[in-house]
């Protein structure tokens, strides 16, 4: 038997993944598995567990949670034939949510809701021209979302439109370009990212199967307008200030930049901005970089293993208002291994001092490929025990697991700054249910930001590991991969062209 188990069986294969999903939510701590009820070997092992049934009747849906201890708590609800399947999904997870709510005595700030873009309902129901405590009432009833979270949502959902009506949707596109590596590996990273010190021999080349991708866009998409730019990875700001230099310098050369709204490059790092780079970036008129420190205490950074100190991320932002930059962004995460309320309080203290322009907050999602998540699934505590102290909230697992409170901090310094939310989204195992979400001052939202979570425009895709996306005029979506290994990306760039080749098509 699998310790820390919670096992859901149903009677046939249907919303699954919804049915984990929230389970989940309730559960962070546990292991949830869902399986069919035929699958008896693997309801044998489950044996012992606490266990979770759902029946699909003819006239309804009955879940029946059966604890550790015996106690078998029931609920059902009725649905036809006739029941529409989203209305059906809705029910279920209603009936799931009271029955896991009055089990664990627990509420989630996002009731129901377990995917990853909230306000794209507000948002919705604003295009049908439903006001304020009409969306409010539908969140809670249908969805069983708090007050405060629905409020939250509806607020970013007038910004959001407010910033798409600016961009040029079928007409335009925007760009991304990733650059996968950084100087060091973080201990809650999934992204596509290498360590630079192995690739150092091979970035020219890496430079130039983008440079055949980016000659690509130009040919492909030279009529269409370009709205938005975004370098990312990674750490882009890895790269030496020569290669900054060519990769910049062929993207305004090869593409018109006369529309663009936003141009974003990730500096990231702070162990990898210096005055030279922050000059090339300057230099071709880039418009908003990003200095993350994730945590301005220094134990947390060393334990995650960022690389640098507190001291270098003051100086790195210091050194980009010096080389002119007036849109720099600073990351944040929530719930890193051993941060408590008081810790969140003094990295919003420390940003404070600085003033940047937005703040993007980020509540850890502890990612299959990361990491933290290979230590946690083998056991393996990320604090010593002289690190421990009792502010860990997950079962010894050393992380202190983001809770509503925290976000209220963090929320509460940006806005002390005169920020507003412009953009949410959530994702899977996010630490306390909660979400991530950027504030900006007037005139500093990242627009690209809004893109990647909105189909409102095609974005095109450069580099290992990038996904295009293409939105259709009729609402259709159709995506393409880059393959994520940096020497196969290099090695297989015409096929990756092809690729887009077939995506872009008229």
């Amino acid at each position: 038997m699998e310790q820390n188990l919670l096992a859901v069986t149903v009677s046939r294969a249907d919303f699954e993944y919804d049915i984990h999903s929230l389970v989940k939510a309730f559960y962070p701590e546990r292991a949830v598995k869902v399986w069919q009820e035929t699958d008896v070997r693997r309801q044998n092992s489950a044996k012992g567990s606490p266990q979770l049934h759902i029946a699909f009747e003819e006239d309804g849906i009955r879940a029946e949670l059966l604890s550790q201890s015996g106690e078998k708590k029931t609920q059902r609800i009725e649905i036809s034939s006739e029941t529409p399947r989203p209305e059906v999904k809705n029910r279920l997870k209603r009936l799931l949510y009271q029955l896991l709510s009055e089990h664990s005595a627990r509420t989630l700030p996002w009731g129901t809701l377990t995917g990853i873009r909230p306000v794209k309902i507000p948002m919705q129901l604003l295009d049908q021209g439903k006001g304020r405590e009409e969306i409010l009432n539908y969140l809670e009833e249908t969805y069983y979302v708090s007050r405060g979270k629905g409020l939250l949502s509806l607020e970013i959902a007038h910004r959001e439109r407010a910033l798409l009506s600016s961009l040029h949707g079928q007409e335009g596109y925007s760009l991304y370009i990733g650059i996968p590596f950084c100087p060091t590996t973080c201990l809650y990273c999934s992204f596509t990212s290498y360590p630079i010190a192995s690739w150092k021999k091979r970035v020219g080349e890496y430079l130039g199967a983008l440079e055949k991708e980016i000659d690509f866009v130009a040919r492909r998409y030279g009529d269409r307008i370009l709205d938005t730019v975004y370098i990312g990875g990674g750490t882009p700001t890895t790269l030496e200030a020569d290669e900054l230099d060519r990769l910049l310098g062929k993207l305004k050369k090869s593409l018109d930049f006369s529309a663009v709204m936003e141009f974003t490059v990730e500096a990231g790092r702070a162990d990898s901005i210096t005055a030279e780079k922050l000059e090339i970036l300057k230099k071709w008129g880039v418009t908003r970089i990003s200095v993350n420190p994730q945590t301005m205490k220094e134990e947390t950074l060393r334990l995650i293993g960022r690389g640098h100190t507190v001291a270098q991320v003051e100086e790195a932002f210091h050194l980009s208002r010096e080389a002119g930059f007036d849109n720099i962004n600073m990351d944040l995460i929530l719930g890193l291994p051993g941060e408590n309320e008081a810790d969140v309080s003094a990295t919003m203290k420390a940003l404070g001092a600085l003033c940047p322009d937005s703040i993007t907050i980020h509540s850890l999602a502890v990612k299959r490929a990361s990491r933290l998540n290979l230590w946690l699934t083998q056991g393996i505590n990320p604090l010593t025990d002289s690190e421990k102290g009792g502010e860990s909230g997950h079962g010894g697992t050393g992380l202190s697991g983001g809770t509503q409170r925290v976000m209220e901090i963090a929320s509460d310094g940006a806005r002390s700054l005169g920020m507003s939310p412009y953009y949410l989204y959530r994702q899977k195992n996010m630490s306390g249910n909660l979400e991530n979400v950027g504030f900006a001052l007037e005139g500093k939202a990242g627009i690209y930001n809004i893109l990647i979570i909105e189909d409102f425009q095609s974005i095109v895709a450069l580099g290992a590991g990038s996904i295009s996306k293409r939105i259709f005029g009729d609402g259709r979506i159709e995506r393409c991969e880059n393959v994520k290994d940096v020497a196969q990306y290099i090695e297989r760039i015409d096929e990756m062209i092809e690729r887009k080749r077939q995506l872009l098509r008229d």
